[in-house]
Protein backbone atom coordinates (compact mmCIF):
# COMPACT_ATOMS: atom_id res chain seq x y z
CA UNK A 1 0.00 0.00 0.00
CA UNK A 2 2.56 2.19 0.88
CA UNK A 3 4.43 1.92 -2.80
CA UNK A 4 1.31 2.43 -4.30
CA UNK A 5 0.34 5.79 -2.26
CA UNK A 6 4.37 6.94 -2.97
CA UNK A 7 3.76 6.57 -6.87
CA UNK A 8 0.46 8.73 -6.63
CA UNK A 9 1.93 11.49 -4.84
CA UNK A 10 4.78 11.18 -6.86
CA UNK A 11 2.75 11.18 -10.87
CA UNK A 12 0.90 14.04 -9.31
CA UNK A 13 3.63 16.54 -8.97
CA UNK A 14 5.17 14.77 -11.97
CA UNK A 15 2.17 15.34 -13.74
CA UNK A 16 2.17 19.08 -12.61
CA UNK A 17 6.12 19.50 -13.82
CA UNK A 18 7.39 19.92 -10.54
CA UNK A 19 9.44 16.94 -10.84
CA UNK A 20 8.09 13.21 -9.18
CA UNK A 21 11.98 12.89 -7.82
CA UNK A 22 11.15 15.47 -5.08
CA UNK A 23 8.49 13.17 -3.46
CA UNK A 24 9.50 9.77 -4.49
CA UNK A 25 13.46 9.97 -3.97
CA UNK A 26 12.64 10.80 0.06
CA UNK A 27 9.90 8.72 0.74
CA UNK A 28 11.47 5.18 -1.11
CA UNK A 29 14.22 6.73 1.21
CA UNK A 30 12.50 7.09 4.67
CA UNK A 31 10.22 4.53 4.15
CA UNK A 32 11.74 1.54 2.30
CA UNK A 33 15.55 2.46 3.09
CA UNK A 34 16.91 1.49 -0.66
CA UNK A 35 20.93 2.74 -1.19
CA UNK A 36 20.11 6.15 -2.50
CA UNK A 37 21.65 5.26 -5.82
CA UNK A 38 18.60 2.67 -5.76
CA UNK A 39 16.14 5.42 -4.91
CA UNK A 40 17.28 7.55 -7.81
CA UNK A 41 18.00 4.92 -10.23
CA UNK A 42 13.82 3.86 -9.70
CA UNK A 43 12.69 7.66 -9.42
CA UNK A 44 14.36 7.63 -13.48
CA UNK A 45 12.50 4.42 -14.26
CA UNK A 46 9.26 5.91 -12.80
CA UNK A 47 10.07 8.52 -14.99
CA UNK A 48 9.63 7.74 -18.71
CA UNK A 49 5.72 6.55 -18.11
CA UNK A 50 5.27 9.44 -16.07
CA UNK A 51 6.67 11.84 -18.99
CA UNK A 52 5.04 10.01 -21.63
CA UNK A 53 1.55 10.67 -20.02
CA UNK A 54 2.06 14.16 -19.10
CA UNK A 55 3.91 14.94 -22.80
CA UNK A 56 0.95 14.22 -24.42
CA UNK A 57 -1.57 15.61 -22.59
CA UNK A 58 0.80 19.16 -22.31
CA UNK A 59 1.44 18.84 -26.53
CA UNK A 60 -2.74 18.37 -26.92
CA UNK A 61 -3.23 21.76 -25.07
CA UNK A 62 -0.32 23.07 -27.04
CA UNK A 63 1.61 23.76 -24.09
CA UNK A 64 5.28 23.19 -25.23
CA UNK A 65 7.70 25.27 -26.83
CA UNK A 66 9.51 22.41 -29.16
CA UNK A 67 12.20 25.39 -30.18
CA UNK A 68 12.91 25.69 -26.69
CA UNK A 69 12.49 22.63 -25.84
CA UNK A 70 15.20 21.07 -28.13
CA UNK A 71 18.37 22.61 -26.82
CA UNK A 72 17.56 21.45 -23.37
CA UNK A 73 16.84 18.45 -24.33
CA UNK A 74 20.24 17.75 -26.18
CA UNK A 75 22.43 19.70 -23.20
CA UNK A 76 19.79 16.92 -20.84
CA UNK A 77 21.18 14.12 -22.18
CA UNK A 78 24.83 15.19 -21.97
CA UNK A 79 24.19 16.11 -18.05
CA UNK A 80 22.39 13.15 -17.49
CA UNK A 81 24.82 11.00 -18.73
CA UNK A 82 27.82 12.45 -16.50
CA UNK A 83 25.55 12.79 -13.82
CA UNK A 84 24.31 9.46 -13.24
CA UNK A 85 28.07 8.48 -13.86
CA UNK A 86 28.80 10.54 -11.15
CA UNK A 87 26.08 9.29 -8.98
CA UNK A 88 27.00 5.80 -9.21
CA UNK A 89 30.73 6.00 -8.49
CA UNK A 90 29.79 8.68 -5.46
CA UNK A 91 29.30 7.16 -2.21
CA UNK A 92 25.75 6.56 -0.88
CA UNK A 93 25.56 9.21 1.87
CA UNK A 94 27.35 11.55 0.42
CA UNK A 95 24.96 11.12 -2.72
CA UNK A 96 22.11 11.87 -0.06
CA UNK A 97 22.99 15.24 1.34
CA UNK A 98 24.15 16.27 -2.18
CA UNK A 99 20.38 15.65 -2.90
CA UNK A 100 18.94 17.01 0.13
CA UNK A 101 20.76 19.93 0.19
CA UNK A 102 19.60 20.65 -3.80
CA UNK A 103 15.81 19.82 -2.66
CA UNK A 104 16.72 22.33 0.66
CA UNK A 105 18.52 25.09 -1.73
CA UNK A 106 15.15 25.03 -4.10
CA UNK A 107 12.77 24.97 -1.80
CA UNK A 108 14.21 28.26 -0.30
CA UNK A 109 15.10 29.74 -3.50
CA UNK A 110 11.54 29.31 -4.21
CA UNK A 111 9.86 30.88 -1.53
CA UNK A 112 12.21 33.80 -1.23
CA UNK A 113 10.99 34.11 -5.24
CA UNK A 114 7.72 33.96 -4.78
CA UNK A 115 8.07 36.91 -2.26
CA UNK A 116 9.70 38.82 -4.68
CA UNK A 117 6.87 38.25 -7.50
CA UNK A 118 3.95 39.06 -5.28
CA UNK A 119 5.56 42.51 -3.87
CA UNK A 120 5.82 43.45 -8.15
Amino acid sequence: MILFLIGVAAGIVSGMGIGGGTVLIPALVIFLNPRQQEAQGVNLLFFIPTAIIALIIHAKNKAIDFKLALPIIISGLVGAYLGSTLAICMPGNILKKLFGAFLLAIGLWEMLRKGRDEKA
